[in-house]
């Protein structure tokens, strides 16, 4: 036993030495295997994405469409109450944009709050016809504010209104220079007057004239002695004619029992109406109605005053102040008043129609001493 342990030691011994395993080579063998399998894995997993986002998705909505039913003509007669649109032009492959309106310009407020009140009142003056009160209130104003298209417009009218027009001219002028920004409205007006002139009222001659006044006269109403008297008023064609500029002046007159003439003094027994409305001369001519009423009297008041009687009128037409035609009836009446007119009548003198009924448009069971509208 000794013997054999011994041999076999000096075998093991003796035989060389056995190589070392390659640990290294194989280490890396395995990491690249590793890595190899992460970026297949990589390139699998992308190219799964890649095919997805390559799949058509389909998606259905449901949508709301609005259908127009048109609603015969005849059912929206029948409705009681019933909107409708406007008229809407054809349609079109594109909507085109409406139309944008201008801002209305406005006249500026006068900033100093002294002036404002001079001028109002300077303007309260020149519409009630007193101009030297009138130039009084707008030169103060002026002091105050000498630049101010206000008052130099206010000014321009009341020196044409005077006919002194070359002052009028200076003044509007003033508001044109100011332009549309320091003006506002009143720049366009002054513009149009230094562009057309001025207009006198004698520019009317020919133009505007009375029509042969109508009358009918009732002694026996029940309220007393009535006359209705209908007077109208004749446009030239063409002619333009300011309604605001027209004054149509009745002065009648009394016969009393002891035979004088005399002037109506109480007003209130009169009362007017234009008989066709708005005021358009749609047939050249607009017509104008006044009923006087003369109140019965009692007899102890007849016999202290006196009874009168209806014995005529005086009609004068006016146009910017200025007289343009008189027809008086009686003709002596004529020389009973101041106003005189400034041309004869187109037509030469005109004597009244006298009625035996009353106008055919005229309520005679009316309450009132007007025919109703």
């Amino acid at each position: 036993m000794r013997i054999f342990w011994g041999m076999a030691s000096e075998k093991l011994t003796a035989a060389p030495p056995r190589d070392k395993l390659p640990v290294f080579p194989i280490a890396c063998w395995a990491l690249g295997m590793m890595a190899s399998a992460q970026l297949l894995v990589a390139g699998l997993a992308l190219a799964t994405r890649f095919e997805e986002t390559r799949t058509v998705k389909i998606v259905e909505k449901e949508v709301t469409k609005i259908v127009t039913v048109p609603v015969p003509s005849e059912n929206v007669e029948e409705a009681s109450v019933v909107a409708r649109p406007p008229a809407m032009a054809p349609s079109m492959p594109f909507a085109l944009a409406p139309p944008v309106e201008p801002e209305p310009v406005e006249t500026p407020q006068i900033a100093d709050p002294r002036s404002e009140r001079l001028v109002n009142e300077g303007r309260k003056a020149r519409v009630a016809g007193d101009m030297g009160l009138a130039i009084i209130k707008l030169e103060e104003s002026l002091k105050q504010s000498p630049e101010d298209p206000s008052v130099h417009y206010e000014l321009g009218l009341v020196h044409e209104a005077m006919g002194v027009f070359d002052v009028a001219a200076e003044h509007y002028e003033k508001v044109f220079q100011a332009g549309v920004s320091g003006a506002g409205a009143l720049y366009e007006l002054a513009a149009a007057k230094l562009r057309d002139g001025f207009e006198q009222p004698t520019d009317m001659l020919g133009k505007l004239a009375l029509g042969r006044v109508r009358i009918f006269n009732d002694p026996q109403h029940e309220k007393g002695a009535r006359v209705i008297l209908t007077i109208p008023l004749q446009k030239a064609p063409a002619a333009e004619v300011d309604s605001n500029e027209i004054q149509v002046s009745v002065a009648f007159f009394n016969r009393t029992s002891k035979g004088e003439i005399v002037p109506l003094e109480d007003k209130s027994q009169v009362s007017q109406q234009w008989v066709s409305l708005p005021f358009d001369w749609a047939a050249g001519e607009e017509n104008l109605r006044m009923t006087y009423v003369i109140q019965k009297q009692d007899p102890a008041t007849a016999t202290i005053f006196g009874e009168s009687s209806y014995y005529g009128q005086v009609v004068s037409l006016l146009y910017q102040g200025e007289v343009l035609d008189v027809q008086a009836w009686p003709r002596d009446l004529a020389a009973r008043i101041n106003q005189q007119p400034v041309a004869p009548p187109q037509n030469g003198l005109q004597t009244p129609e006298f009625l035996d009924l009353p106008p055919p448009d005229f309520d005679l069971d009316s309450p009132g001493v007007l025919p109703p509208r």
